[in-house]
């Protein structure tokens, strides 16, 4: 049967000889599904420079779907991805201060769009919540002290949903392995 040469890029393999291998990385098929893997990486200003020198796709805008797709040589993002983009770029204080918004309106529309909650609580109080345990911790005071909760700042994601290193650790801390030994 002989070599086989396997393309990463176009997930697919031939005969590995020099002119099938030619052939196909010289082939419209691999050079653009190389390129669609390099986007994936590119920078955001990039990016943000490319879709604005395009014109909108008129067939994106109305049905949502394009018959070239990545391969298209108009815009396929809207308003509200350019601006996010831009966001991304410029810091996220950007756009919102040159429409004279505050970063609270910014994020209070944000949630309302993507239709989350609120969260309860901003991290302002939670910094005060913190520093009143911690002066009544250090003044030793008469109050019985009752065991906090851990809770998770707001605004982070469904607890299922975070690394390990990030959720909290269990009531009566880790078990240790009684065959454990160090070093």
């Amino acid at each position: 049967m002989g070599k086989r040469y396997f393309c990463d890029y176009c997930d697919r393999s031939f005969q590995d000889n020099l002119h099938n291998r030619k052939k196909h990385l010289n082939g419209v098929q691999h050079l653009r599904a190389k390129k669609v893997w390099y986007d994936l990486f590119r920078d955001a200003a990039a990016i943000l420079q490319e879709e604005q020198s395009k014109k909108p796709c008129r067939k994106f805008l109305q049905t949502g779907q394009c018959d070239f797709g990545s391969n298209c040589r108009f815009s396929h993002m809207t308003e509200m991805d350019l601006e996010r983009l831009s966001a991304q770029v410029h810091g996220p204080n950007f756009l919102w201060k040159s429409f004279g918004k505050t970063e609270e309106e910014r994020r209070s529309k944000d949630q309302r769009q993507e239709g989350a909650d609120v969260p309860v609580g901003t991290v302002e109080e939670w910094l005060e919540k913190r520093a009143k345990r911690l002066r009544l911790a250090q003044s030793n005071s008469p109050l019985p002290e009752k065991p906090s909760m851990f809770q998770y700042p707001p605004g982070w994601p469904p607890i299922q949903d975070l690394p390990p290193s990030l959720q909290a650790p269990p009531p009566r801390g880790w078990p240790i392995p009684a065959n454990l030994q160090w070093g």
